[in-house]
């Protein structure tokens, strides 16, 4: 796909003190004041930052400024947490460059329209599991799909058990991370694309919908779904028939099923 060129980056260069990705949260792991504000300002992408509770100084509200301006998560924690990560100096605070790089979501859009091709799109609202994450993005990219979109917050962190559940699907498929999941459909919506949430709240089944034209299935949570505000704003809501006593299906294979159904339409 023309497109699989965002998600290409370099090997990210030392910088600091830091553990690679046998560490929990399985990120190249940067800490110290220093080290963190040089990553920063290098442009390195980052997943998220964590800041320690009740601490201030130049150079951490410079690390929040900096965070801010290019909208990377920041968490304020205590510092109990911060030690259960490292028990090295960590200076009040630690972030995790991501194995990734994300790509703007209008690029990958117009890139699929200017390819001739009807952009096709995963939505990913609050799916918190690394290894469902990892498993839906090797489906994803198997069916063709031009990017997942993920929320700023909310979502799975991208690490080692990501990408080793992807099975490397996540060096190929561009990874989009919105601040605003209800923008991003409107946006969806105003570019032309028709934008369908499967949903055990769906009014019609599955095989009833049409995929074959520009299309983004959302796929909410197992806990929760689709989130209330999306559910209000998707075009049409579907849901796959079950006839077994078990009222659910896990994400991963849920958004294998809708996302084949989806090749097998624009395959005719």
């Amino acid at each position: 796909m023309e497109n699989r060129r965002f998600n290409q980056r370099p090997r990210f260069a030392e910088s600091g003190e830091r553990e690679r990705s046998n560490a929990k949260h399985g990120n190249d792991m940067i800490f110290g004041t220093h080290a963190v504000l040089e990553t920063l300002r290098a442009g390195k992408e980052i997943e998220r930052i964590f800041l320690q509770k009740d601490i201030s100084g130049e150079g951490l509200l410079e690390i929040q400024r900096i965070a801010t301006q290019r909208e990377i998560p920041v968490q304020r924690v205590p510092i109990e947490k911060l030690h259960r990560i490292t028990r090295k100096v960590h200076q009040g605070v630690i972030c995790f460059v991501s194995p990734i790089q994300y790509a703007p979501l209008d690029n990958v859009v117009q890139a699929a329209f200017d390819a001739g091709r009807m952009p096709f799109l995963l939505i990913l609202d609050r799916v918190t599991d690394v290894r469902n994450f990892g498993a839906i993005t090797r489906s994803a990219e198997c069916a063709g799909v031009d990017a997942i979109v993920i929320p700023q917050k909310g979502g799975a962190q991208i690490n080692s058990d990501a990408m080793k559940t992807s099975a490397g699907a996540l060096n190929f498929l561009p990874v989009c991370r919105e601040r605003s999941l209800l923008k991003t459909v409107q946006y969806l919506q105003d570019s032309g694309i028709r934008v369908v949430g499967c949903t055990e709240k769906g009014t019609q089944a599955l095989y009833e919908a049409d995929f074959s034209n520009p299309v983004a299935i959302v796929m909410g949570s197992e806990e929760d779904g689709i989130s209330d505000e999306l559910i209000r704003v998707c075009d049409e809501l579907v849901q796959i028939p079950m006839t077994g006593q078990i009222s659910s299906l896990n994400v991963s294979v849920a958004a294998g099923i809708a996302l084949f159904e989806a090749v097998r339409q624009r395959a005719k």
